[in-house]
């Protein structure tokens, strides 16, 4: 889940952003810095149907030794639905949701420009009368070259178990590797970010059976996966303008979602997101807007205080 509109913006579940936002570092513990100190970051998404999510996160310089402590929380509501039984007869409505809180923190490597880091997780899921807890870890690796403005990164996400099952079943957590760069331009007011997502699995491409296509003579061929289709889908890619300045403009794409989303010659936009970011004093406002297709696509809102 996107955790902010900035991240939105740029395609999601980018993890390159090397900087002042503490909701960076629930997605990539890696990136938690200094920087951050007393920063406070609430954002909200108004997804798909009734759903919304939302995420809330705070980082504090301890001390010089044991450097900044990041903590936050992520939360997802999936709204209300009508309940029945087995023979179709109404029953009481009944509701659902998540909620993670996360708590983490990096280091430096002496001497290097890598940086080390890990999150806690403790996830709790609610859908009718059945629930579920976990417990899960994120770990990030970050090369960051200042002379360069140049940040790579990888990420391990969501390794970890249920503590409790829904019912009997101990299922596995959605564990991801993510790995990505970034860097801004020399004498151009501009960053590109690139990423990878999903590289614990290769093959996730499919054959949509709504792109098939049928002769004169009644055969039916399926739509053709290949290498190509599988490589394009891991690649998410963006760009901010004007990046370090009170304003900036950001675009993605998302190549997994506007392969897997787009309409057979019907030009839908999915995959595209674009947003912005404004800062004012000691506020910093952030609005992203992703298109999925024709007939759908989320707002998201977000808002950093700087507590100093």
């Amino acid at each position: 889940m996107v955790n902010n509109p900035r991240q939105a913006a740029l395609g999601g579940k980018t993890v390159t952003n090397y900087d002042y936002d503490p909701i960076q570092g629930l997605f990539n513990p890696a990136a938690i810095n200094p920087e951050m100190d007393n920063q406070l970051s609430v954002n909200y998404n108004n997804y798909l149907g009734d759903v919304n999510y939302g995420t809330v996160a705070y980082a504090y310089l301890w001390d010089r030794r044991t450097q900044v402590i990041n903590a936050g929380v992520t939360y997802i509501n999936y709204g209300n639905f009508e309940g029945y039984d087995e023979q179709g007869n109404p029953t009481s409505d009944f509701s659902g949701g998540e909620v993670a809180v996360s708590v983490g923190h990096a280091r430096n490597i002496p001497f290097t420009n890598f940086h080390y880091g890990a999150n806690v997780k403790l996830i709790s899921s609610k859908l009718e009368q059945y629930s579920s807890f976990g417990v899960a870890v994120d770990l990030g690796l970050m090369y960051v070259y200042e002379d360069w403005d140049l940040q790579i990164t990888g990420v391990a996400r969501n390794i970890g178990t249920q503590i409790t099952p829904y019912d009997v079943e101990i299922e596995q957590l959605p564990f991801e590797l993510i790995f990505g760069a970034s860097q801004i331009l020399e004498r151009i007011p501009l960053r590109w970010h690139f990423t990878l997502e999903n590289m614990q699995r290769w093959n996730v491409a499919f054959s949509n059976p709504d792109r098939e296509t049928t002769d004169l003579e009644g055969n039916v061929t399926a739509e053709n996966v290949n290498f190509f289709d599988h490589a394009i889908r891991h690649i998410i890619v963006g760009i901010e303008l004007f990046p370090e300045s009170g304003f900036n403009i950001r675009l993605g794409y998302n190549f997994r979602r506007g392969e897997e989303l787009r309409i057979e010659e019907r030009r839908a936009f999915a995959g595209i997101s674009a947003g912005f970011g404004i800062k004012l004093n000691k506020l910093r406002l952030s609005y992203a807007y992703s298109k999925y297709n024709s007939a759908a696509s989320t707002s998201f809102f977000g808002l950093n205080i700087d507590l100093q």
